[in-house]
């Protein structure tokens, strides 16, 4: 089954299962989700410029973080100012780690020239790579700020990690898992997604936790006040993860992390 949610101009907030759940949209452009399994199909309509762009961009990263796999239509946007493709480089480049890898950009393979070399994979609809986009490299679990929600988020990554044959990053992952768990219940108080994903590295595990805070946790070192959100957590995740990081969204942010095997004695 599939389902449609338009984002228009004041729109507001729309919560519906298994759909983005609603950044408000500049006048100038908007943007319909059809959620179907394997991927969502995020359809760009109207004009693009600059001062549209930065919207954008925050409702690209709400969508891939919240309905991933995604696949960008963009046959129908605007673009009178080419320097405002920037906008999907730079999504690109602050998703490219998280579990479910960068989205693809549908455009028919004549109109495709001004968009190579934005960071994302292109295609048409019609080619069999983006109708055959499976979730098979991808766990979700959807969690309340209560107790047990570290435990459920550790069988998730056991069960990845079984599945695509890991088990040299099970235990730092699941320490991972964890600690990005533990810093929603404790400080976000907000119900969170958890992706786990392996990526096109095959041996790394890629984790990823979304949450409704805007309040972002900050990594202050070794020297770590004990009323420091999340730092004693940070610490032990970049302790043992082989890279990770804060994306902010317009209605709370991504805590992401990439576990290597490399960095296991």
């Amino acid at each position: 089954m599939t389902t449609y949610t338009r984002h228009s101009p004041g729109a507001a907030r729309t919560d519906v299962p298994d759909m983005h759940n609603g950044a408000i949209m500049p006048t100038d452009v908007h943007f319909l989700v059809a959620s179907d399994d394997p991927y969502a199909i995020v359809q760009l309509q109207g004009v693009l410029d600059r001062t549209s762009a930065e919207a954008l961009r925050g409702a690209l990263l709400s969508v891939v973080a919240d309905r991933t796999p995604a696949v960008i239509e963009v046959t129908g946007l605007r673009i009178d100012d080419p320097t405002v493709l920037s906008t999907f480089g730079e999504v690109a480049r602050e998703t490219a780690d998280w579990p479910a890898g960068r989205p693809v950009i549908s455009v028919p393979h004549a109109f495709a020239g001004p968009w190579r070399g934005v960071g994302f994979r292109l295609a048409d609809r019609s080619d069999s790579h983006v109708s055959s986009y499976t979730t098979d490299d991808l766990l979700r679990a959807s969690l309340e700020p209560m107790t047990g929600a570290a435990r459920r988020a550790r069988e998730l990554v056991t069960e990845a990690c079984a599945r695509w044959e890991l088990p040299a990053v099970a235990g730092p992952a699941c320490i991972v898992a964890t600690e990005l768990v533990n810093n929603v219940v404790a400080h976000a108080h907000t119900a969170m997604t958890v992706l786990v994903g392996r990526g096109a590295d095959g041996d790394h595990l890629h984790l990823s936790v979304r949450d409704w805070s805007t309040a972002l946790p900050v990594y202050a070192g070794p020297a770590v006040p004990t009323t420091a959100y999340g730092g004693r957590g940070l610490l032990l995740i970049d302790a043992v993860a082989l890279r990770w990081g804060v994306t902010d969204l317009p209605d709370g942010k991504v805590v992401w992390s990439v576990v290597a095997p490399d960095l296991i004695d």
